[in-house]
Parts: structure tokens; C-alpha cells; sequence
């Protein structure tokens, strides 16, 4: 995975998930120092992230953040680390890392099983738009 930029932290996300993708545009506005890049769960990319870091998709489909080089971190672990790296409010979420991991994936799963029939689904992935292009691999 060369290709990957070193000095960012990757979003892999569900790509047809409205809730996902909303949570995508919330991270890109309150990214003030330019630390993440994202990819969908389901582009050619994302699937050569998660075959790279052995992900079983069948045991976490919505999100996952990638450190290349360094570590991944997927469900409510991936959550707390992007809502503390954009800082104000959102840090917030972070100071929940204290929970078992058992509490804190037992809330994440429930929103993630729900997510479809809250929020809806795309039939494909977003195409962002030229100023937004960068953000994306």
C-alpha cells in the first residue's frame, strides 16, 4: 500500500449509507489542519485497505480508520479517535473511550444495524465535487 499518503489518517465508510455520508461531510468541514482522507468501504481502494489490515467485512461494514504504517482502529475505537482529531465539541465523544469496549461497540453496533432504516441508502456512492475531490483516494 505505497500508494497510500503516509502523513494522512484514512476514513473508510460505507458509501451508499445517508448517515455515513453526512458523518463524512461533518469530518471534512471541522478538518481544519487536513489530517484525514477518505474511501469508500466498497471502491477498489477501500477493498485493498481492508484485504491489506485483514478486516473481516462481515464483522464491521461502516467504518474504519487507518493510520498507515501504524495502526487501524474500526467501530466505536475509529469513532473516538476521528470525533477527538477534530476537536471543539466533538471531542467529546472521545472521553467515552473509558467504557468497555463491550458498552461502547454494543451502542456503535445498534446505530450501525439501524443505520439503513433511519437514515436511508444511496444506490451508489457519492461523487464529490471538484473542491472536494482532493479528500478522496
Amino acid at each position: 500500500m505505497d500508494n497510500l499518503p503516509k502523513d494522512k489518517k484514512i476514513i473508510l465508510f460505507d458509501g451508499v449509507c445517508n448517515l455515513c455520508d453526512a458523518t463524512v461531510q461533518r469530518v471534512i468541514e471541522h478538518d481544519k489542519k487536513d489530517v484525514f482522507r477518505f474511501a469508500a468501504i466498497q471502491s477498489e481502494i477501500g477493498r485493498q485497505i481492508i484485504n491489506h489490515i485483514g478486516i473481516d467485512t462481515a464483522k464491521t461494514d461502516s467504518i474504519i480508520l487507518y493510520e498507515p504504517g501504524h495502526a487501524y482502529y474500526y467501530k466505536a475505537e475509529a469513532a473516538m479517535k476521528i470525533a477527538k482529531q477534530m476537536g471543539g465539541w466533538y471531542s467529546i465523544v472521545g472521553w467515552f473511550s473509558f467504557l468497555p469496549e463491550w458498552i461502547s461497540n454494543g451502542m456503535y453496533d445498534y446505530v450501525a444495524r439501524n443505520r439503513y432504516k433511519w437514515y436511508g441508502k444511496k444506490n451508489e456512492c457519492m461523487i464529490p465535487t471538484p473542491e472536494l475531490k482532493a479528500k478522496f483516494l
